[in-house]
């Protein structure tokens, strides 16, 4: 690389790091004069770029949106996440499915190998959101490297696991050890769903608590989750079953609502229309009273259906509602 086209990439890259930059900041940053700043900056523009002239005692520079998409210019974690976001758009089923598969060959053709590496390491599984998961959480891209690594290559992973809240406790002095076999990504969370060895059970673990150690142990040889589907095992956890991807409370009731006004905020459950005033609902979660907490959200009368535990999962959430409004413990 010429020494003036790399000076073009640093200069390019200053640009994207933030919105404006005094020319004086930028001739010193780079080790260059002010009218060779100027002359770079030209350079960009006929390339494309939409850098403005900005106002103020020593003059400077901003890179704005333009009309056409120029050479763009990614460090190496940026890169990974580009890939890995459209590795996971491509199995979403939003319609642009191809148009990511074609991105990515694009982007791994020009990546450098040692990102490649990183990235061809990187096997994951995407899974329907499941509805009152909670928000994204950010992980680390050599997190995901690391566990995906272990788990193409069959070596258990020893790592530190934090748990959650504002208080989060610090790590376990001891390290947990698992055979990893899958990293999932869902609802924009990672997880790693593995085998325990501590627990001697399966185990799903969200990935933005771990914090690998190195070096990983021993091969293994891998098992297949319960149920044989990934997707399903993962999806069944996270609505708290033991096993198949179903709610374990499960009931219908009649809402006093139009159907166009349940159906919005229905989530995955199965609204019937029963006239102008009236809808049926069958809906689950996690626990009766949780069911019952759920559907007084929309507001209106309801009349249960069915079954008996749900009817009572409304008397407990009522007492407990009446203790609390009476300021009682």
């Amino acid at each position: 690389m010429t020494a003036a086209t790399s000076r073009l990439l640093n200069l390019l890259s200053l640009l994207q790091t933030r919105r404006d930059w005094p020319g004086s900041t930028l001739a010193e940053r780079l080790g260059i004069s002010h009218r060779t700043v100027r002359r770079d900056i030209d350079r960009l523009r006929e390339m494309g770029y939409n850098i403005q002239a900005t106002m103020g005692p020593t003059g400077g520079y901003r890179l704005d949106a333009g009309s056409e998409l120029p050479p763009l210019l990614f460090d190496d974690d940026q890169v990974i996440a580009l890939a890995v976001a459209l590795q996971a758009a491509a199995v979403t089923g939003v319609g642009i499915g191809e148009a990511a598969v074609r991105a990515l060959v694009t982007v791994k053709q020009v990546m450098p190998s040692r990102l490649r590496h990183r990235l061809d390491a990187v096997d994951f599984t995407t899974i329907p959101a499941v509805p009152g998961r909670g928000f994204a959480a950010s992980v680390a891209p050599d997190v995901l490297v690391a566990i995906s690594t272990a788990i193409r290559a069959h070596e258990t992973l020893r790592f530190d696991y934090t748990t959650g809240g504002p208080a989060a406790a610090p790590p376990l002095p001891a390290p947990r050890r698992v055979e990893p076999h899958h990293l999932v990504t869902s609802n924009r969370r990672w997880y790693l769903v593995a085998w325990d060895l501590g627990r001697d059970d399966w185990r799903v673990f969200r990935a933005d608590r771990i914090t690998p150690r190195v070096p990983t142990g021993p091969r293994f040889t891998p098992r297949e989750v319960p149920g044989g589907d990934v997707s399903d095992f993962v999806s069944a956890h996270f609505k708290g079953s033991p096993r198949a991807d179903r709610w374990p409370c499960h009931g219908k009731v009649v809402l006093h609502l139009p159907a166009d006004r349940v159906r919005p905020f229905a989530g995955d459950g199965i609204v019937g229309d029963l006239g102008p005033d009236r809808c049926s609902l069958a809906v689950g979660s996690w626990s009766w009273v949780a069911l019952a907490a759920a559907l007084n959200r929309f507001d209106a009368d309801i009349d249960v259906v069915g079954p008996p535990e749900l009817a009572d999962g409304f008397a407990r959430l009522a007492a407990r509602n009446a203790r609390t409004a009476s300021g009682s413990s």
